[in-house]
């Protein structure tokens, strides 16, 4: 009889443990975003480059850059940059060390005087960042 209130009691806590991890689990969903509010910027983004103008392939990489920053913000990921929450992404976006390079590109046109970028470095930077968007589900 004994032995039937141990195995009883065994097996309730054995259920509630598979409840309270099952609980933890399901409680880390990933982000759900917008997807089509982020589509219609990035459709705007990828349409503002005019070949043969610099001026909009530095804008089109600075605003790639900042969509990024806000997906990765709006998923809650840590770090008073954008550099900073990129390191948290590493093994989560695939193609993490163009999103680097192209990330780096946005900063030397916001940093330094009179940078320009080419029509095939934005659109390199542009394919970057769209991947690491489509790796989050954002697009």
């Amino acid at each position: 009889m004994w032995s039937s209130v141990v195995f009883l009691a065994i097996a309730v806590v054995a259920v509630a443990l598979l409840m309270l991890v099952a609980m933890v689990l399901s409680g880390k969903r990933a982000h759900i975003f917008d997807v089509e509010a982020y589509q219609t910027r990035w459709l705007k983004l990828e349409n503002s480059i005019i070949k043969g103008q610099p001026l909009t392939y530095n804008m089109a990489v600075m605003q790639g850059d900042k969509l990024l920053d806000r997906a990765l913000t709006e998923m809650g990921v840590p770090g008073k940059t954008m550099a900073d929450r990129l390191k948290r992404m590493d093994g989560r976006l695939s193609k993490i060390n163009q999103v680097w390079a192209a990330h780096k590109l946005r900063n030397r046109i916001a940093h330094e005087t009179d940078f320009e970028v080419d029509y095939n470095e934005a659109n390199q930077a542009l394919a970057a960042f769209k991947q690491a968007l489509k790796d989050l589900g954002a697009i």
